[in-house]
């Protein structure tokens, strides 16, 4: 005997599709079996009715659920449930993503909620009527939705296969999925991204050839990429190929939808690029710092053109840099200096500007430096630059026992420390970067000679101009106008509102208001007169018993005879190189040791003392050059040149060395050796005269 099965109260109603007093009314009435259970808790006992008591649709509506609870009860597999070929057991609506419907399909999914309330006021009204069910369909549908009974039953069908598998889920997880039942009204969306017509494998060839690195460098095109499977295709014995079209498609699904346009963006553009564009990046808070805790600095390239007057006095065009820092806090521009070229001298003085010009006398506390060679050199962070990352060689660089101003310019001043940025990372220092990409935009364009950006990304954005006859017409800004300029704009920024600030939710949204009101980090800076001397150039000398020796050149003062044979430090300043000033190992300047060959010429420049020896040399070495060029013997005897001959005609007239051993003889006895050597080179003589007579004599008697 089967075995009876039993639903709760609330059930039996939703299979019936009456309300829960109804369900109620009919128990009481004894229209259906039931049984009394009696619950754990205590209480009523739970009042559970008998299926086959039920209405025939409603048994049906139970057998439906639980087949369904069966196969809800499967993995959403797939391969699962095979043998039911050509049955879709699990609807297509049950595993979809419902925000993600709701985005994509959303006018249709409202106008599936209006025919979920016709199809809901069928079932209503179907339940009451007592005709011909199949007649009254027909004419309900006709009526309300102008389509045929056939296709009304059909939605009609869906809509409560629907409901029964919200049912049966909800069961199961005890969630809501009454969304079920207009979705299913809606039509299945179209299945994207599969290319059944592009078997794996050549898919896989797609993927080699558009991803291969020289082909996306080359910028090679999706026609090129059809081309070469085309010859694939011919190599492998594909017999058929699909079209370009289909390939084309699959290509921009693979870039956009399958996520792969940062891969391809890598090979086509490098690492570096890719870095600087695609790579994910962090927000640092700025709140977090005071004002000149950390600066930053770079060079910048003005992409115009302006009056530049040479050490010659001739003027010629050229393309100015910018050396500025910006306060990370604040985004206030600091320091600024416009120049020909920037090297570390620059950097120097505008450290320099920056602390005794633009702050009355403060140092910052942090810089964030440009990994460029002028930044990081010795003579600025006091280590040389293969060994910065060294902590050993830092360690014993800045030991105590070696004078302060050995260590780098940026620690004589006071500044704590230093951070390099990385090498072709620009984002490391973004608030100096995003400054000078304004500085194009606001100011750099509006020149007449601005000839656009010549370097890195952004070579199409090249203007061209004719700046050779500009600069004839006299159309361009000398460096002095041009700098005045630069001033106005500066104080125009630095007192504007700042967009950066405004997002980091500062108070003040001008640079200059939050370098001025909010906390400051402070720190005096050293007397002018130290950073005189920080200025100059500094180097390590060995003191030599005639001086110290630079360029070809010996400086020497009594103060140095103590420090023979020992190393010294020695400040050079670089427009005058007449005088070094020497610095023992405790920091103590010693003297100031001149060179009296140069001061008989006044005041010379280190720069020009090096142009001078280095033309000095170039002579030489172009003289020897063209001697050697010369003398080279047409007739290929090398050893012609050294016996004075050319083609085996000697030039000059005189004898061949006599080879004789050289004995050394002892100095005091070097007079009397040369008397002896010309009485010799006498009696020679007088012989020879002699047997020239007795010949004359022999002549004169035969005769």
């Amino acid at each position: 005997m089967a075995q009876i099965a039993y639903v709760t109260l609330e059930e039996a109603a939703e299979l019936e599709g009456i309300t829960y007093n109804a369900m109620q009314l009919r128990e009481g009435r004894g229209s259906v079996d039931t049984k009394l259970v009696p619950q754990k808790s205590g209480g009523k006992p739970l009042v559970l009715v008998a299926v086959n008591s039920l209405s025939k649709m409603a048994q049906n509506a139970k057998a439906e659920r639980d087949r369904l609870m069966e196969i809800a009860s499967q993995p959403a597999d797939p391969d699962a449930g095979k043998e039911l070929e050509g049955k879709q057991e699990r609807p297509w609506y049950v595993d979809i993503d419902y925000e993600w419907f709701m985005h994509q399909y959303q006018k249709k999914y409202y106008e599936a909620c209006e025919l979920g309330n016709v199809i809901r006021r069928f079932l209503q009204e179907s339940r009451k009527h007592k005709g011909d069910l199949t007649e009254f369909t027909d004419q309900f549908a006709k009526d309300n939705l102008s389509k045929s009974g056939r296709t009304f039953r059909r939605m009609v069908e869906a809509y409560q296969e629907a409901e029964n598998w919200a049912a049966v889920l909800g069961k199961r997880d005890g969630c809501s999925y009454d969304y079920f039942k207009v979705i299913a009204l809606c039509r299945k969306p179209k299945t994207v991204g599969t290319f059944p017509s592009i078997p794996e494998d050549m898919k896989q060839a797609v993927k080699n050839i558009w991803f291969e690195k020289e082909f996306a460098q080359n910028r090679r095109n999706r026609q090129d990429l059809y081309e070469v499977l085309e010859e694939i295709a011919v190599r492998m014995g594909w017999k058929k190929l699909p079209s370009y079209q289909t390939v084309n498609r699959y290509v921009s699904w693979l870039m956009e939808h399958e996520g792969l346009r940062s891969a391809y963006d890598y090979q086509r553009n490098g690492a570096r690029e890719w870095k600087n564009k695609n790579m994910v990046k962090r927000i640092r808070d700025t709140k977090g710092l005071k004002v000149l805790e950390m600066l930053q600095g770079d060079e910048h390239t003005f992409d115009l053109w302006v009056m530049y007057k040479t050490k010659s006095g001739k003027e010629i065009p050229i393309r100015p840099k910018l050396v500025a820092w910006i306060d990370t806090r604040s985004r206030m521009i600091l320091g600024d200096i416009i120049c020909r070229d920037a090297d570390s001298q620059v950097l120097k003085e505008s450290l320099i500007k920056l602390m005794y010009e633009d702050l009355p006398g403060q140092v910052p506390r942090y810089l964030y430096i440009d990994n460029g060679k002028d930044y990081t050199s010795k003579e600025m962070i006091g280590v040389d630059r293969k060994d910065r990352h060294n902590q050993e060689a830092k360690d014993r660089f800045f030991d105590m026992e070696f004078d302060r101003a050995t260590r780098g310019f940026y620690h004589d001043m006071g500044i704590q420390d230093e951070h390099v940025s990385m090498p072709y990372e620009p984002w490391t220092k973004a608030q100096i970067e995003r400054s000078f990409r304004t500085v194009i935009e606001k100011f750099s364009k509006k020149y007449a000679s601005y000839t656009g950006t010549l370097t890195g990304s952004g070579t199409d954005a090249k203007v061209n101009k004719e700046i050779k006859r500009m600069a004839e017409r006299g159309e361009l800004l000398t460096m002095e106008e041009f700098y005045e300029e630069w001033r106005k704009y500066k104080e125009k920024y630095n007192s504007r509102m700042h967009s950066g600030l405004k997002r980091a939710g500062e108070a003040y949204k001008t640079p200059k208001e939050v370098f001025e009101y909010e906390e400051r980090y402070v720190k005096p800076a050293p007397p002018r007169s130290f950073a005189v001397m920080a200025l100059m150039k500094s180097e390590k000398a060995r003191v030599n018993n005639v001086g110290i020796r630079r360029n070809g050149y010996y400086y020497m003062s009594d103060e140095l005879l103590p420090y023979i044979n020992q190393e010294v430090d020695i400040k050079i300043d670089p427009y005058d190189v007449t005088a070094i000033y020497v610095i023992n190992k405790f920091g103590q300047t010693v003297c100031k040791a001149v060179c009296q060959e140069l001061l008989q010429f006044g005041t010379v420049s280190d720069d020009t003392l090096k142009e001078h020896r280095k033309q000095q040399n170039r002579q030489l070495k172009e003289v020897k050059k063209a001697i050697e060029e010369a003398t080279v013997p047409f007739d290929g005897d090398t050893k012609a040149a050294h016996k004075g001959m050319v083609g085996g005609v000697k030039l000059t007239i005189g004898k061949e060395p006599v080879k004789s051993k050289v004995v050394a003889m002892p100095s005091e006895g070097l007079r009397r050796h040369k008397r002896q050597v010309q009485d010799i080179e006498n009696s020679e003589y007088m012989k020879s005269q002699a047997e020239k007579a007795m010949e004359k004599l022999r002549q004169i008697q035969d005769a």
